[in-house]
């Protein structure tokens, strides 16, 4: 079998929320469960070929022996960040005004089914980052409006920088080589979005494993099982699709989900993914999915007015914490009307959310609610701790899990995030962060 995926109001989130816990089982009192500090930081260009590369200062020998990143560089992540994201090392273009590392705050608890988990950081931004793939109507046609910092549109001043805030989790149960040492280095390389020797989306549409088959058009995290040469994974030199789907059946993939502050909070989710020969969805459908239509090119959903008090934004709106942010289909949406009397400037999010919508294995991730306040997210997850399905990472008490995590600030993506060395996750067993049990 191949495992080739397609991508596919606060009053609000807090119901859904709540018919999320019913199913679930309800958060645990968090003033009993300790708290554990993380300091993640600026990575810039660092990758797996890098820290095996002589360029990591004698370092690299160290790292093919199979020595941690911690070994060398505990305590130093601050230090690190600084370091890189001013652009003195490992970063050919830095963000002006961007902080180098922050602090994260964990606590993770656990009961017979349920793995329960918060996380609280500090944003740059006076403002959270819950705006996504807007669509401005310039009198004639709805082009996109707001990019992420390193866009060339926004670079450029032509285009606000409005991107979504994201915290990610990748989870090991050991099966994963190099992961508990290095963590999530093993899944970045060269040839990668915004990485050295980035390819072009014709010579990956070309590929027959990425191209052909995922449909894919850049390149991705992956891990090096998945190439034919470990030691040096060139992003084209995959392994067969038989061969992955056997990878992927002995357990050598990582879990990855996803908190997003517009695709997924907007209904009080997160999406479910792996990581092995690309990163990729599980099965089923996210609560997220394209608002625009590839006939018209015009949206599929506007805002329903008689609900919220519009039909669209306007760059006024971005800033105000009361106004709608998300199109939500079953809550606030109603088809797009091309005669509703549309003016230039006139805004709609590019993509449309449901949980109504989301299905199978790509839904496990059924309650993650983000509240914003005084520049700093606190996130409340719940996840059962067995999902029963193939593309995710079974735990159990006793055991010690291999954990990174890492948060898109500053309306940034792809490499342009914050990283934590890996460290290890104890469910009732000593661990550098010990879920505690509370039923």
């Amino acid at each position: 079998m191949s495992y080739t995926r397609r991508i596919a109001s606060g009053t609000a989130i807090a119901c859904l929320a709540l018919g999320a816990s019913a199913a679930l089982g309800a958060e645990p009192d968090w003033s009993n469960v300790p708290a554990k500090t993380l300091t993640l930081f600026y990575p810039g260009q660092s990758s797996y070929d890098w820290v095996r590369s002589p360029e990591h200062r004698r370092a690299n020998t160290k790292v093919i022996e199979g020595d941690s990143c911690v070994s060398c560089h505990e305590g130093e992540e601050a230090e690190m960040g600084e370091l890189i994201v001013g652009g003195e090392k490992l970063e050919p273009t830095p963000i002006e005004g961007k902080t180098g590392s922050i602090e994260i705050e964990a606590q993770v608890a656990y009961d017979a089914d349920n793995l329960y988990m918060r996380f609280k950081w500090p944003t740059q931004l006076d403002r959270p980052g819950r705006y996504h793939a807007y669509k401005r109507f310039d009198g004639e046609a709805w082009q996109s409006y707001g990019s992420h910092r390193v866009s060339s549109g926004v670079m450029s001043g032509e285009q606000p920088p409005l991107y979504e805030d994201r915290l990610a989790i990748m989870i090991d149960d050991g099966g994963v080589e190099n992961f508990a040492t290095q963590g999530c280095w093993l899944t970045c390389h060269t040839g990668m979005r915004h990485m050295p020797d980035e390819p072009t989306s014709d010579q990956v549409k070309a590929h027959p494993l990425l191209g052909e088959e995922l449909k894919r058009s850049d390149v991705r995290k992956y891990l090096p099982n998945s190439r034919n040469d470990a030691a040096m994974p060139a992003w084209e030199d995959t392994k067969s699709a038989e061969d992955i789907a056997e990878l992927m059946q002995m357990g050598q993939f990582l879990d990855l989900m996803q908190w997003r502050g517009h695709r997924s909070n907007a209904v009080g989710m997160a999406d479910d993914g792996f990581v092995l020969q690309y990163r990729l969805f599980d099965e089923g459908k996210n609560p997220f999915s394209s608002n625009i239509d590839s006939a018209t090119k015009a949206p599929k959903y506007m805002f329903d007015e008689a609900k919220v008090g519009l039909k669209s934004l306007t760059e006024s709106d971005i800033s105000d914490l009361s106004k709608p942010y998300a199109i939500i289909r079953e809550e606030n949406a109603v088809p797009f009307d091309p005669g509703a009397g549309w003016s230039k400037g006139d805004i709609l999010p590019g993509i449309v959310v449901s949980r109504e919508d989301a299905t199978g294995s790509a839904a496990d991730n059924s309650m993650a609610t983000g509240t914003w306040k005084d520049s700093m997210w606190t996130v409340a997850w719940t996840r059962p701790l067995n999902t029963g399905n193939a593309d995710d990472k079974a735990m159990q008490e006793g055991k010690v899990y291999n954990v990174g995590v890492a948060v898109h600030d500053d309306n940034v993506t792809t490499r342009f995030h914050f990283v934590s060395f890996p460290f290890t996750l104890g469910i009732g067993a000593e661990a550098d962060i010990q879920a505690v049990r509370v039923d």
